[in-house]
């Protein structure tokens, strides 16, 4: 018995100093992001419960924060506006296959997509736009049929300017052309999630934000999370981490109002974790919803895409062997949320900083090889 009892303690101790390596390894692969002259803060929060893994870092080189400040979240958002569709549809208030056109006014919808003059606006689908197979263009970056600016460059010609859903809907019909016939490509584009919070808001009544407060937030106490110029926290009053492109802060910019359903949402990383671990075990939607959410389809090389979530394989990602996958999404911020389900764990967090994005898929990699 004596045996077994010392045999035991010296198992805990090996398992303590794994853990202790391995949260070592993440803290200084962290600093080492940190430490690169593009990258003004950063934050990260790694968290396993079967693991017992639980690390938060937050570190800035301009200012004091912590891992309680909200950052921008960037295309997390579509993740967001993707359940809340969701939602709706467990409420029996609509069905993916539906045409938007049901619940978009005609003066929307008209000219939506026009394609080699034929006129697919009224095919168009709601799983179109949560799977990015539309054929809609970007109106944040694609290019403009007369060379006339897009939105993302509008943002940093007119920093002032508010932007309204409908209006973005409208430069989009303007100036721009449809990539391919509704179902028949992909193509990933904010267009399409702009339509998305606006079916919501006609279906609900209620705005993007308050649906978001009322079904996601209030319930899973995310107290920290608001669409961005649209609405503040439950509760939370400080301030939204700065994010740059290039060396400029775009965090205080009202033309960010352009960034609405997908991309809008500022958050806190232990909200982010609570959201995902929810909607992993189908506390906010039905497990066939959330099912039907992870139908995926070919993106790119080692990615695949869902109804508003994202898939990545890292043996197709990397050539490297790997049965390792992330379930989540990433924003342009170089902000991300995952789950690897192979390892039981959740990574969340952001760089601020555009240019930043592969460095913060390579540094979620770097965690998953030191786990």
């Amino acid at each position: 018995m004596k045996h077994i009892f010392l045999g035991l303690i010296f198992l805990v101790g090996l398992s303590a100093i794994a853990q202790q390596t391995t949260e070592t390894i993440i803290k200084q692969r962290f600093k080492t992001e940190l430490e690169k002259g593009n990258i003004k803060s950063g934050i990260l929060h790694v968290y396993s419960e079967s693991r017992g893994i639980d690390i938060q870092m937050a570190e800035s080189k301009e200012d004091s924060i912590s891992i309680d400040y909200p950052f921008y979240t960037a295309s997390v958002t579509k993740m967001f506006t993707a359940t809340a569709i969701g939602i709706l549809k467990d409420q029996n208030k609509l069905n993916f296959d539906d045409k938007i056109a049901q619940y978009l006014p005609d003066t929307l919808i008209n000219n939506l997509h026009i394609l080699d003059g034929k006129d697919y606006s009224k095919d168009l689908t709601i799983v179109h736009l949560l799977q990015h197979t539309s054929g809609l263009p970007d109106y944040f970056t694609d290019q403009t049929k007369d060379g006339s600016p897009n939105i993302i460059n509008q943002v940093l010609i007119d920093p002032n300017k508010s932007w309204h859903a409908i209006e973005m809907i409208e430069f989009t019909k303007e100036k721009m052309t449809p990539r391919f016939i509704p179902g028949v490509g992909y193509h990933y584009t904010d267009t399409e999630y702009v339509l998305l919070a606006l079916i919501i808001e006609s279906i609900s009544g209620l705005t993007l934000d308050e649906f978001f407060k009322q079904h996601i937030f209030q319930p899973l106490k995310m107290n920290g999370s608001y669409i961005n110029l649209k609405s503040s926290p439950l509760d939370n009053k400080l301030p939204i981490v700065k994010f740059y492109a290039s060396q400029y802060e775009l965090s205080s910019l009202k033309s960010l109002s352009a960034d609405w359903g997908g991309g809008g949402l500022v958050a806190t990383t232990e909200d982010l974790i609570t959201f995902l671990k929810a909607f992993n075990k189908d506390t906010i939607l039905k497990k066939e919803t959330r099912l039907t959410m992870q139908n995926w389809l070919y993106e790119t090389k080692g990615m695949e895409y869902g109804l508003g979530i994202r898939k990545v394989s890292i043996d197709k990602l990397t050539d490297k062997e790997s049965d390792l996958q992330l379930i989540g999404h990433p924003g342009a911020t170089a902000s991300f949320l995952w789950y690897c389900p192979q390892l039981d764990t959740y990574i969340s967090g952001t760089l601020n900083q555009l240019e930043a994005s592969k460095s913060a898929m390579i540094l979620v990699y770097d965690i998953l090889m030191a786990i």
